[in-house]
């Protein structure tokens, strides 16, 4: 590719700031929000705006996949004879916007304040998708109608339920040839810090589970029936409370058997990272400590031990005033985070095998699992992390850092499993863009570097 392109490629992206920042406001007026039914037409309405713009910016054989949930999205551009091949993974689907009331300013309406752009979905993972489209459109624009690699496209609508409808496609092309590919893009991680470029190498798995108590038949009054009636959601906290012990070490048997630890070296690279374990606790976490199994960092501790979480409880009288029932039912949202060598299928049978036995009497327990996926670590000993690194530095005109993340991107291990490629996790978020709650931002400066990064990523692995 001549220079004129490289550069050419770049000024198209950033003569074009405002208009790309308009688009991206459109997509995230969208509440394309995954989880409930009422918003399944909305996530089809997002899959359509991104199919259009597709189309429209060069894109071929673009199509809108039906699946049992929520829609994929698919495109190509098969050209450039003799480069490399890129599959390149975001997702429109979004998580619910409330507590609404804790919102600055509409979730569905984008606002800019502070050099950032706050919506839901900005940064989790619109904006980060919109990143993507927007550098392939100024690759196209300097490029002729063509691109410097061939890629194709693979965006989804149900990532933050689970992500079921990717795995199965991908599952089911791995062997057709329409998802061959010689690496993966996926944009839906963050930096370390502001202007450090980063490459997420490590992601922790998931087992996300239901847990439900019954007692008796139906809620009884707590008069008549306090004192003989097993109450569900008492049985309940009592399960909950034997799970971790007061130092967060997960007491299921045998959930540690098979954590396998950090390289000496990666410790090592993690020390040396900016980080200051006060600032993440007055900044991000908010609290007046920091909780965590004892003798390990805060980033060894979420990035590389296992977790689990509660997320909800639900049960019993709820409304405002005072009802004297003893509770039939109760539910909470349990989750485990897992790490590299912990199998998702086997947490899962010792959580339900600890849980049938600490199970108090007169309760009855049914787990359900909502999602799972395992851990992983992506090697980087490849020329396509060369390339991002190379083309981070340019952008950011700094060395690129290499971290972990404590959250999960179940498709990032099945490119790995069924489709034998590594991912290039090249995300721009930040660590206090609030991510799955109130006021989610995207810092604007970080979209355009996102932006140009993936030109010139592409443009490097094309020369």
């Amino acid at each position: 590719m001549s220079s004129a392109a490289v550069s050419s490629a770049v000024s198209y992206a950033r003569e074009n700031q405002k208009r790309f920042l308009d688009e991206l406001k459109d997509l995230l007026r969208i509440p394309s929000v995954s989880t409930t039914e009422e918003h399944k037409d909305d996530v089809r309405k997002a899959a359509e705006m991104v199919a259009a713009d597709l189309k429209r910016i060069g894109f071929e054989n673009v199509e809108i996949i039906a699946t049992k949930a929520h829609p994929l999205v698919y495109g190509d551009w098969l050209h450039a004879a003799g480069k490399p091949t890129a599959l390149c993974y975001a997702h429109f689907d979004v998580q619910p916007a409330e507590p609404l009331d804790e919102w600055h300013t509409p979730p569905w309406e984008p606002t800019e304040r502070n050099q950032n752009i706050y919506a839901r979905g900005a940064v989790d993972d619109k904006g980060q998708l919109w990143m993507q489209m927007k550098a392939y459109e100024s690759l196209f624009k300097a490029g002729g109608g063509k691109l410097p690699i061939n890629v194709r496209v693979l965006f989804e609508g149900e990532e933050e339920v689970g992500g079921e409808s990717i795995e199965e496609f991908v599952k089911a092309n791995a062997t057709t040839g329409k998802l061959k590919a010689d690496f993966a893009l996926v944009t839906d991680t963050e930096l370390f810090a502001p202007d450090l470029p980063t490459l997420c190498v490590g992601l922790r798995g998931l087992v996300y589970t239901e847990l439900e108590a019954q007692g008796a038949k139906t809620d009884l009054h707590s008069g008549v029936y306090g004192g003989a009636a097993p109450n569900a959601i008492f049985g309940l906290v009592e399960i909950l409370s034997k799970l971790k012990d007061a130092d967060g070490k997960v007491l299921i048997p045998g959930f540690y058997d098979d954590v396998q630890k950090p390289t000496a070296d990666e410790l090592k690279a993690w020390e040396h990272l900016p980080f200051n374990e006060e600032d993440y606790r007055k900044a991000e976490v908010g609290s007046n400590v920091l909780t965590g199994e004892p003798g390990y960092s805060v980033l060894y501790r979420t990035w590389a031990r296992p977790t689990l979480e509660v997320h909800g409880i639900v049960g019993g009288f709820q409304a405002p005033g005072a009802k004297t029932v003893i509770p039939a039912r109760g539910s909470a949202k349990v989750s485990m985070r897992l790490v590299p060598n912990q199998d998702a299928d086997d947490i899962f049978k010792k959580y339900s095998d600890y849980v049938k036995k600490i199970t108090p009497k007169g309760i009855q327990t049914n787990i359900k699992i909502l999602s799972k996926g395992p851990a992983c670590v992506v090697n980087t000993d490849n020329p396509y992390a060369r390339a991002s690194v190379e083309a981070m530095h340019e952008i950011f005109g700094k060395d690129t850092v290499y971290i972990r993340s404590g959250g999960s991107i179940p498709i990032v291990t099945q490119f790995d499993k069924d489709l034998k490629i590594p991912s290039i996790m090249m995300g721009m978020g930040l660590p206090d863009d609030n991510l799955h709650a109130p006021n989610e931002k995207f810092h604007i400066p970080n979209f355009y570097r996102g932006i140009e990064s993936i030109i010139r990523f592409f443009q490097i692995l094309g020369q």
